[in-house]
């Protein structure tokens, strides 16, 4: 089959591997039919380069047909349509009990003290094989996957695979009380969708911040009120607008959908770079022990937040030994939320609004479809976020 392979910073290439096939009685194989570029995938483009290995299929927002089924898959069959969320999760276990998914005791890699497998991410996640393919094996059928009809566009359902269920929890973790207010940091895919969600949930003051024109100009279609991060010179001046907007106090919430990719810190740059350079042994150690995340999101977070109020943070950080302002945090009563979504602990939440009213915009939430052959141009163009490129679909 055809799929997407890491080979390097900035190096991904469209080759022919073997087809997966059936490992475990709980596996499933299905034929997919789009798959999206996430933002957290330029993350190994760029950033997370000393956890990946050459040969690595990239990719964890598929939806397809399944065509094969184990032994232990009887909710599925041949046929069915499904979105498969990017972790796996047994769905039995304790952790899964309590709807933390992302933490699967069965599928926790241990080796590396992480959480639960995701597909295409790294070998910090289990080193599986990603969606940007034609074919996907699909551990642990008997839960993740989510029948959706037959009928629509895949654009109406393949976002429950991560875009609309971590927007939903970053709003839910962002406990924006009745009447109250909410700052999205970067309207991204998962800031534009959370901006979404959290007017759909009825939060009476949904504020928008990026630097970007047409993430701005559509979050402003949206009905959301936003604030161009290049009309103030200081972080001062944003947190005074911020304010004036939220009666002087600022808002209830914050959600940071920025994470690493933070426009700020120079040094955190170099260092990002710099352990770009350095063997794969010495670099890997550097990401797991050193400060090298550029925590302008984070920061601006906190200061934005009003005393007592709930920082929900969907944004991925890779650094262990980034500062934080604790006195700061301390001082504010600042509450921190943030993990990677558990999904399926919202697609019940989330399925009855993928109609065809669609309160939520995913029938034209996608700014580019291209085949899987051009996923390389792809890249290159949402990470230097040309041609208006929001979020990407790919189809085989």
């Amino acid at each position: 089959m055809r799929a997407n392979v890491w080979h390097g910073k900035r190096d991904v290439r469209v080759e022919h591997v073997p087809d997966p096939r059936i490992e475990q009685d709980t596996d499933a194989v299905i034929r997919i039919t789009s798959s999206g570029l996430c933002g957290s995938d330029l993350h190994l483009y760029e950033v997370l380069t000393p956890f990946m290995t050459p040969g690595d299929i990239l990719g964890h927002e598929p939806m397809g047909i399944v065509e094969e089924t184990g032994s232990a898959v009887t909710s599925l069959r041949p046929g069915d349509r499904v979105v498969v969320p990017f972790q796996i999760a047994c769905g039995s276990c304790w952790m899964c009990s309590r709807g933390l998914y992302t933490q699967c005791e069965t599928t926790q890699v241990t080796e590396h003290g992480m959480g639960a497998q995701l597909f295409g991410y790294t070998k910090l996640y289990g080193a599986v094989p990603g969606a940007q393919a034609e074919y996907l094996r699909v551990p642990q059928a008997q839960f993740g996957p989510i029948k959706v009809p037959h009928g629509p566009d895949d654009d109406r359902f393949v976002y429950l695979s991560d875009v609309l269920p971590t927007a939903w929890q970053a709003v839910q973790y962002a406990e924006v009380p009745e009447g109250g207010s909410l700052v999205v940091l970067g309207l991204g895919p998962i800031g534009a969708m959370s901006c979404r969600i959290a007017r759909h949930l009825g939060v009476e003051t949904v504020i928008g911040v990026d630097l970007v024109p047409e993430r701005l100009e559509r979050a402003r279609a949206d009905g959301v009120t936003v604030l161009d991060l290049r009309d103030h010179d200081k972080r001062e001046d944003l947190v005074k607008a911020v304010k004036d907007l939220t009666d002087g106090r600022g808002p209830d919430g914050v959600i940071d959908a920025v994470g690493t990719e933070a426009h700020g810190s120079q040094a955190a740059r170099l260092a990002q770079t710099a352990a770009g350079l350095l063997p794969d042994a010495w670099a890997e150690k550097l990401m797991q022990v050193a400060g090298v995340d550029r925590m302008a999101a984070l920061d601006l977070a906190i200061a934005l937040v009003r005393r007592g109020g709930t920082i929900s943070v969907s944004g991925i950080y890779g650094g262990a030994a980034d500062p934080l302002p604790l006195l700061t945090m301390f001082d504010k009563q600042v509450q921190l939320r943030m993990g990677q979504a558990n999904v399926r602990r919202w697609t019940d939440d989330i399925l009855p609004l993928l109609t065809d009213d669609d309160p939520l915009g995913v029938d034209d939430f996608a700014t580019h479809h291209v085949p899987l052959d051009e996923a390389p141009d792809a890249y290159a163009m949402f990470q230097k976020k040309e041609d208006g490129a929001i979020k990407v679909l790919m189809r085989p």
